[in-house]
């Protein structure tokens, strides 16, 4: 397989538009604009870029980003094996040179100063300043840079900067509406929309203590294992216990509450 085949998204990635993001996200790639995408976790932040990536037929290059994330995890580095050092390039550089679609996930884990390396390639300049190898890589006319964040976990220690936050287009997402959302839990865990609706209610019901208990809602992502467990014979209790209350929250109280919500509805 060539290396840009490789990184081809093989086939459709199921995707419910929720309102005009398609349509925004694709005159942004038209023009070459770096996009941020902000919003809670869970939310199909990444399926969106898997879909547009299919959908314009170009490559795409995930890097899931983390505070020990280095410069040289990004942009590549000098390695030592038994014919000698050779430079490899970090997933930044490759899909610059081959015209791809670089998705940078949660990228306010990064660390600051790995994040401007980004600048160059985010203006009229877009260019990759390779400065171990002494090289300045002009990106592909095809690259575009795309990142994501929760901003929910923002703070003083961690946020983006506005020298780089000024540098993209931003789409806001969020959970889709109960019916929507109902319908992708239907679709991606392969239950009816019956079950699929009494999950999304439980989810809202969790949603409602974020910031009274709770950090984060329940994600879309978890309603969908909760949904797979229950096709795969779990009883829709103990199901949504591992998936939906379980992941999200330690407090003994929290647990009750979250637990009721379910006994509601199963």
């Amino acid at each position: 397989m060539s290396e840009v085949g490789q990184y081809r998204i093989p086939e459709e990635p199921y995707y419910r538009a929720v309102g005009d993001e398609i349509e925004l996200y694709e005159a942004a790639y038209a023009a070459r604009m770096p996009v941020m995408l902000k919003g809670p976790t869970g939310c199909g932040k990444t399926r969106f870029v898997e879909y547009l990536a299919w959908k314009l037929e170009r490559p795409l290059i995930t890097v899931a980003c983390n505070e020990d994330m280095s410069a040289s995890d990004l942009v590549g580095r000098y390695l030592l094996d038994a014919d000698g050092t050779h430079w490899k390039d970090g997933p930044l550089t490759v899909a610059a040179r081959i015209g791809a679609i670089c998705y940078l996930d949660e990228i306010v884990e990064a660390r600051q100063d790995t994040t401007v390396v980004i600048h160059p390639l985010t203006d009229h300049r877009r260019t990759l300043p390779l400065e171990k190898k002494g090289e300045v890589v002009t990106a592909h006319p095809d690259f575009q840079l795309v990142i994501s964040y929760n901003p929910g976990y923002q703070s003083l220690m961690k946020d983006l900067k506005q020298s780089t936050k000024q540098r993209f287009g931003a789409l806001d997402f969020d959970y889709p509406p109960a019916e929507v959302e109902a319908e992708i839990v239907a679709h991606e865990a392969g239950i009816d929309a019956e079950l699929a609706g009494k999950l999304v209610s439980i989810s809202h019901r969790a949603r409602n203590l974020k910031g009274h208990g709770l950090d984060e809602g329940i994600s879309t992502r978890l309603l969908v294992y909760a949904g797979r467990l229950i096709a795969k014979g779990i009883a829709p209790r103990v199901a949504c216990r591992m998936t939906l209350v379980r992941p999200i929250t330690d407090d003994p109280d929290m647990r009750d509450t979250l637990d009721a919500a379910v006994g509601t509805y199963f």
